[in-house]
């Protein structure tokens, strides 16, 4: 089991904050960094700072050696596929090769109102995601390409350097729609990650998912299945209330809680919740129905103490599980 590490980029996260993320990332073992794509707070906070995607992501590019990264996921909705295909490109050569492209429909729906952007039927935002992905596609050729779509448009278009690693750059779709998500990843993913799914719904997708491989004529041990699920880890009791405290602060809707009922609503949301040894045994049971890499949804990096104890306690432990 590969594990990474998933920062809220939105929810005030200051460059500070992000520059020690990218250095424990990478001291403490983690297989990957990665970062949500969104303009304002998810969590009803407006007034929290918000990181700029590309920057952050060049500085990761710039500052680390050997780390995969990426976003998860920018939404087509206000990411146009040409920047993102030019943006993932250069990426990709500063990274030497270590960079993904995560990408989505777009779900937010304040968000989109905030900014103007239409996020549209969810039957529209899939045909605009699969119309990104084939642009996306044909732009990283780097030849002389034309495209009429419903959404989007090209006419001898040409975008160089190719990607490094020659026609593409790996890309991983967020989302958990049956029937058009998990299609599109067996069609143009390297990696399917979901959220906030439990276990047995969650074996149903992966099954599925590759189902919809084979019918593309496409071996279903070719792509990634991951999970980026947050998590509250203590060595005793005293610890998984202390964090649970810390994590009302990023939540408002907890900020009177006790401790006993936001764990109660971190198990009901399916995080990974408990001591090490409890952790451990959530994510092999992961493992056993086929996710191959987690990404640690995280809210709070000043908390430097949790994320040790995972490298040290849990990453050693479930490096074998499959």
């Amino acid at each position: 089991m590969r594990i990474g590490l998933m920062i809220e980029g939105q929810e005030d996260v200051t460059w500070e904050r992000w520059l020690r993320g990218i250095e424990l990332a990478e001291r403490l073992g983690f297989e990957s960094l990665w970062r949500s794509d969104h303009l304002f707070s998810v969590l009803g906070v407006p007034e929290r700072e918000t990181l700029a995607l590309w920057p952050s992501l060049t500085v990761v590019a710039l500052r680390t050696q050997c780390i995969t990264f990426g976003q998860l996921v920018s939404p087509v909705s206000f990411r146009h596929p040409v920047e993102l295909a030019q943006h993932a490109v250069a990426l990709d050569h500063a990274s030497g090769g270590r960079y993904v492209l995560g990408i989505g429909a777009g779900w937010y729906e304040r968000e989109h109102q905030a900014f103007g952007f239409p996020l549209l039927s969810v039957r529209e935002r899939m045909d605009r995601l699969a119309e990104a992905l084939e642009v996306i596609q044909l732009l990283w050729t780097g030849e002389e390409v034309s495209y009429e779509g419903q959404y989007f448009r090209l006419e001898c278009a040409q975008l160089r350097p190719r990607p490094q690693r020659g026609d593409r750059v790996p890309i991983v779709i967020g989302g958990r729609g049956e029937q058009r998500t998990l299609r599109l990843a067996a069609r143009f993913a390297d990696e399917w990650n979901v959220t906030n799914v439990d276990l047995d719904d969650h074996r149903r997708k992966i099954g599925l998912l590759r189902e919809y491989c084979r019918e593309q004529g496409r071996d279903p041990d070719s792509i990634v299945c991951s999970w980026m699920v947050a998590h509250i880890i203590g060595r005793d009791q005293t610890e998984l209330f202390e964090r649970a405290r810390r994590l009302a602060a990023w939540f408002p809707q907890w900020g009177d809680w006790p401790p006993e009922a936001i764990l109660a609503e971190a198990r009901r949301r399916n995080w990974l919740v408990g001591k090490p040894e409890e952790v451990v045994e959530q994510i092999r049971a992961r493992a056993r129905i086929g996710v191959q890499r987690i990404m640690l949804q995280t809210f709070d990096l000043d908390d430097t103490d949790a994320l040790a104890l995972f490298a040290s306690e849990i990453v050693p432990a479930v490096a074998d599980a499959a």
